[in-house]
């Protein structure tokens, strides 16, 4: 990991002198008394440890919502963190006119691992998934969990041709991707359906539109 620089809230707080802070207060010089050289000096020290704290408590606040944007069980998004990547890059389609792509992902045979192996084995096949896709991708991307066994892919800045290309191939990768468990090694395939992202539609629609495009495929190879 590259190391970065310490910004200037984190660095070390440079050594303070009473007067300094004084001068800066505009208390006279001839006001230092030891007492008041002591009351200033208290004062920066629990100035410096409310900054401490108040960093301390901003890094929290950032690591939970990083958390409330994960899926509770995949190191994906969850489906409302989706959403917001679906309408940023709306967003970019409506400023730039840069079209992007959503992809829809159903997984066939999940029902049947659960069924079958129990819901332990269906948590495997769904993480050997979400890994699967993520690997895939480029970091401008995000891919999500929509809910059960449906995963949506936002391919940023990419037309639907080449996103259907990229779509098969992340279809590819799943079926390819072996799941163990409990000595056995199973396998997934996946249906999928892709819905431009440009002017003119909501995430929502596009949500949609995705969906039933995945769908009609699906019962196409049916």
């Amino acid at each position: 990991m590259r190391s970065e620089a310490a910004s200037p809230a984190s660095a070390p707080s440079p050594v303070r002198r009473a007067d300094d802070t004084a001068s800066i207060m505009g208390v006279p010089e001839a006001e230092l008394t030891p007492n008041v050289q002591r009351a200033l000096l208290t004062l920066m020290g629990e100035v410096d440890q409310l900054r401490k704290e108040t960093d301390a408590l901003r890094a929290k606040v950032r690591d939970l919502e990083s958390l409330a944007d994960r899926d509770v069980l995949l190191p994906v998004l969850n489906r409302r963190a989706f959403l917001r990547e679906v309408s940023k890059a709306l967003s970019l389609a409506e400023r730039h006119d840069a079209p992007s792509a959503l992809v829809y992902f159903d997984l066939n045979g999940f029902k049947a691992i659960n069924d079958t192996y129990g819901h332990a084995a269906g948590d495997e096949a769904l993480k050997v998934v979400a890994d699967t896709l993520s690997s895939q991708l480029r970091d401008t991307d995000a891919v999500g969990r929509l809910g059960g066994d449906e995963f949506g892919v936002v391919l940023v800045l990419t037309p639907v041709e080449a996103a259907e290309r990229k779509a098969e191939e992340l279809a590819g990768a799943i079926a390819a991707a072996p799941i163990h468990f409990g000595g056995l090694t199973l396998n997934l395939k996946a249906a999928w359906g892709v819905q431009a992202l440009e002017r003119g539609i909501t995430p929502e629609t596009a949500m949609a539109e995705a969906d039933a495009a995945m769908y009609a495929r699906k019962q196409s190879a049916a």
